[in-house]
């Protein structure tokens, strides 16, 4: 169809819609009001050409001067989400309230187009200035929005797909959106959730960085989601009169807006004093569990003190003088991660004595043990506990970016990078705590050089020439095993003296001597909201007895399933599904690791007797890691089930 043709007859659509008359294919209803409102208030024509108008420079740095706190904020946050749809021709955008563009991270391949369309630092998208379009429909309706295509209202606009979600400052007004555009054909909802995510990630670091002189409390329903961005967070003075809250606090406590909890007392809002909070707080390391006092839902909250009155650095002294019988020593928070156990006391003790001094940590121990927590423990109670805590998981990163990721980048050092560069984990981790996860999985490649910064305490930025200082305790963990990673040249043994200061093990779950108490304790962790649960004896011995292959992380998925399918306050053994893990009714002792077979008889054939005696004697020595025994016999994972199969052998799990 000719062009002409194509925009004429996306004015005579708009215009017709407008006017009332019958719309195929229908739009949605904010559409519908947007090209009312171009039409009727803002007396714009869909079918002229509108060139994008566009700030001077003064102006622009006005406005950007303005919401610098913002800006600096959500700068990392939009390069993190550039970095999840790269490649996918998209730029992201950051406007003030007036719909003017202060930031922009794009796509190579897009720019050039994006600067022909108006997608550029100063541009004004109100839809006033643009019509319908992500950003400005987005100030308006204030709520997330996607604009596809031929949902614009001019018809210069026809090519592009906007998503956009706008972001709160705690009053409960729109401080900015947060836009990502591009000229897909398709209308991305995935890209609106990513897009909407990283809103509300912004909107709650604002909410922290504006309230960080105050107390904050910081809680959700469920335990893990605190620190997350679900979590609620109210701000409130010394005595207890509350500031303001965040969009999820209010959605949790059933508060319609920042009028209906503001001037309350934090105490009114939940059944717990301010000077319980306070201790309880200061004495875990974990959410302590609390009621709304209004609906007497169960919610888990962690108190954040003022920055001034939090723990000066290079003492264990707390300044914050609300209540001293409130402060005991933040070493104190090791102790929670044991409950009777002696070689977890042991770890503890261990970590105690190198607390403060420049010696690296290695943490071994099964998937599923602990691992990061114990890190996050030992610089939360140390001297760096005001500073970063950066970890980085090795085996989650994709090789061809964890160099990036760990070492930063300058602006342009390769193809997709940020305009604006990065700086790196290890940069990010100045002063405070770099954990490396999964060591054992950090390419070979890179090993040198991350030993070469750990010696000379400084990093180069890929693209960059001059090193940058850096001050950091480094903390690792592994579920493999590095000394024979040493032994066959997968792991540099240099670096592994490098990281190896003291090593602490993390006995897996089956092991552990308090394992009775630790599940009763997780059973209160998981029960949520569901605070009057009750488990039979008998379904803790089961548990109990049961070798637990994922450790503690199966536990709270198990025990987190076994709540929620339970109909009534009081779990017995028929509740137990035998999905839930190997064989709950009975064979769940810890001899239950021991292979299974699928059938009654072991083979006959004689190689395959040795074969498969081979099979469990390796399967056994790597506790049924799958991956480790592969890579042992030097096969693929897929060849290794074969051969399990073939050799009538079943793992525990």
């Amino acid at each position: 169809m000719d062009i002409s043709k194509a925009l004429s007859r996306h004015r005579e659509r708009v215009l017709s819609v407008v006017s009332g008359e019958h719309s195929s294919p229908p739009i949605d209803h904010s559409i519908l009001n947007s090209w009312q409102r171009c039409v009727q208030d803002y007396g714009l024509d869909p079918s002229i050409t509108h060139e994008p108008v566009v700030v001077d420079g003064p102006e622009l740095s006005q406005r950007r001067e303005r919401l610098a706190s913002l800006l600096s904020i959500a700068r990392v946050e939009m390069s993190n989400l550039y970095q999840q749809i790269a490649g996918s021709g998209h730029s992201i955008l950051l406007t003030d309230t007036d719909g003017v563009v202060l930031n922009y991270v794009g796509d190579p391949s897009f720019n050039e187009i994006a600067a022909k369309r108006g997608l550029i630092e100063g541009a004004v998208w109100s839809e006033q200035a643009q019509g319908t379009n992500g950003m400005g429909t987005c100030l308006f309706e204030q709520q997330p929005v996607i604009i596809h295509q031929r949902e614009h209202f001019f018809t210069n606009n026809l090519a592009l797909t906007c998503t956009a979600a706008p972001i709160f400052d705690p009053s409960g007004k729109v401080l900015a959106v947060l836009d990502a555009s591009s000229e897909s054909i398709r209308a991305q909802q995935h890209t609106l959730v990513l897009v909407n995510m990283s809103a509300k990630i912004i909107e709650n670091r604002v909410f922290l960085c504006m309230f960080k002189n105050h107390f904050i409390m910081r809680f959700h329903s469920r335990p893990e989601f605190v620190n997350t961005l679900g979590e609620g967070l109210i701000a409130f003075q010394s005595d207890g009169v509350i500031l303001a809250a965040n969009r999820s606090a209010l959605f949790q406590l059933a508060y319609k807006d920042q009028d209906d909890i503001h001037t309350n007392k934090i105490g009114e809002i939940f059944d717990s004093t301010f000077s319980r909070l306070l201790d309880q707080s200061s004495n875990q390391l974990l959410a302590i569990p609390i009621h709304d006092a209004k609906n007497a839902q169960r919610f888990y909250a962690v108190l954040q003190v003022p920055e001034a009155r939090r723990t000066t650095p290079g003492t264990h002294k707390q300044v914050c003088p609300v209540d001293s019988k409130a402060h005991a020593p933040a070493g104190g928070l090791l102790d929670t991660l044991e409950f009777g156990d002696a070689r977890m006391a042991q770890n503890i003790r261990i970590a105690r004595r190198v607390l403060d001094r420049d010696i690296p940590i290695l943490i071994n121990g099964e998937s599923g043990t602990g691992k990061g927590l114990f890190a996050k423990v030992i610089h939360l109670v140390s001297m760096r506990s005001e500073k970063p805590f950066v970890a980085i998981n090795c085996a989650s990163i994709p090789e061809s970016l964890i160099e990036s990721e760990l070492f930063g980048y300058k602006a342009g050092a390769f193809t997709g990078a940020s305009r604006h560069g990065s700086p790196g984990k290890i940069v990010q981790a100045d002063g405070g705590t770099l954990f490396l996860d999964e060591i054992g999985d950090m390419p070979l490649s890179l090993q040198a050089r991350l030993l070469r910064v750990l010696e000379e305490k400084e990093v180069v930025p890929l693209g960059g020439h001059t090193p940058i200082t850096v001050d950091l305790r480094v903390i690792s963990a592994t579920h493999r095993d590095l000394p024979g990673m040493v032994a066959d040249g997968s792991f540099r043994e240099d670096l592994y003296y490098r990281l190896q200061g003291v090593t602490v093990t993390l006995p897996p779950l089956r092991e552990r001597s308090d394992k009775l108490n630790l599940i009763k304790y997780l059973v209160g962790v998981e029960a949520g909201e569901r605070h009057g649960i009750k488990i039979d004896e008998s379904v803790y011995d089961r548990l109990a007895g049961y070798y637990w292959p994922g450790n503690i992380r199966q536990l709270r998925n198990v025990l987190r399933t076994l709540i929620v399918l339970c109909d009534s306050d009081y779990i017995t053994l028929d509740d137990l599904i035998d999905d839930l893990f190997l064989e709950a009714r009975g064979k769940d002792t810890p001899d239950s690791r021991k292979v299974t077979h699928t059938s009654n008889d072991a083979p006959t054939d004689p190689l395959r007797n040795a074969e498969r005696e081979a099979l469990l004697r390796e399967l056994e020595c790597h506790r049924w890691n799958i991956s480790s025994v592969a890579k042992r016999l030097k096969i693929s994972r897929n060849t290794l089930y074969r051969k399990m199969k073939r050799c009538d052998i079943t793992p525990p799990c």
